[in-house]
């Protein structure tokens, strides 16, 4: 009787949870498809390759995909080493009763949770009027050159945005490798931070390039952190310097969905313009996951 029950219960949370996943699969199949019939017609070669004329109305969206496609490999640039350090010192270097390790990890949590728009304040108010005055002054500019937004501070506003998903996959990667591996590098003479280099560390790329995978889906549909710290709506010009403002294709949407007058001839470019955003961070996060998956062969052909 109790295994009947127990096989039972089984057979519904099992069919629960396929259901669950259907529903998830079913709602993204939808989007896409809405996505699709509204903006497929509109993705022409004019569309991707020229810059923006008429207020938006005419041309194309080039500048947009650019400045997004710079601004996520500068926060990845950005986030990378600093999450992928902090955490091999958590996981690795810092004791196991390591106060300031646990202080670390409170803060990684807490800034996990704190909305997106918070970062947009902090990177203009931090990066902007305090690191980039700073620097104004230090090298002697009598006009602001670094005190004002840029794709510079859009990227590392993004990159503390990121960093708490890089930091977690990063130790969860560490985590994953196995103990034996660590004991025999250090009988065998190696010390700590050449087992650190040859063993460990290739050992958890793969999850390491999950994190990378990770910051990237997360950043290149940010918005808000970037409304003070860089994008500029229309902008013909592309970035040539790290203090350039950028346009970008999620505040693009955002203000053509809000601020059009002319709602009816805004949808067609603005299904378009979803389109090619979507298809852009498909594709950043499918160079990831190729690399991610030959450094996985790599390592298993090794072994």
């Amino acid at each position: 009787m109790k295994h009947a029950t127990r096989r039972t219960v089984g057979l519904a949370l099992t069919a629960f949870t396929g259901l669950c996943a259907f529903v998830i699969v079913a709602v993204l199949a939808l989007i896409l498809a809405d996505i699709l019939e509204g903006g497929a017609a509109g993705v022409t070669w004019t569309f991707l390759t020229q810059p923006p004329s008429d207020g938006m109305m005419g041309g194309g969206i080039f500048p947009a995909i650019f400045g997004t496609a710079a601004l996520t490999l500068l926060m990845t640039v950005a986030v990378m080493p600093v999450g992928v350090l902090t955490a091999v010192y958590l996981h690795e270097y810092a004791p196991p009763d390591s106060l300031f390790a646990r202080w670390v990890r409170v803060a990684v949590v807490n800034l996990a949770g704190v909305p997106s728009i918070v970062f947009g304040l902090f990177g203009l108010g931090f990066f902007i009027l305090f690191v980039g005055r700073g620097m104004d002054r230090v090298f002697g500019h009598e006009e602001m050159y670094w005190a004002q937004p840029g794709i510079l501070w859009a990227s590392l506003t993004l990159a503390v945005l990121t960093l708490p998903v890089v930091i977690v996959s990063t130790e969860e990667a560490l985590r994953a490798v196995p103990l034996d591996h660590r004991t025999a590098s250090l009988a065998l003479g190696a010390t700590q931070s050449q087992t650190l280099a040859r063993v460990v560390l290739p050992g958890a790329l793969p999850g390491i390039l999950t994190g990378a995978v990770l910051a990237i889906s997360r950043g290149a549909g940010e918005v808000a952190p970037i409304l003070f710290t860089g994008a500029a709506y229309f902008l013909p010009e592309l970035p040539t310097h790290l203090n350039s403002q950028f346009m970008h294709l999620g505040y693009h949407t955002y203000v053509m969905a809000t601020q059009s007058p002319d709602v009816e001839a805004t949808r067609p470019l603005l299904y378009a313009t979803v389109l090619v955003l979507l298809l852009l961070t498909f594709a950043l996060n499918l160079v990831a996951v190729i690399i991610r998956t030959r450094t996985r062969r790599k390592a298993a052909g090794a072994h």
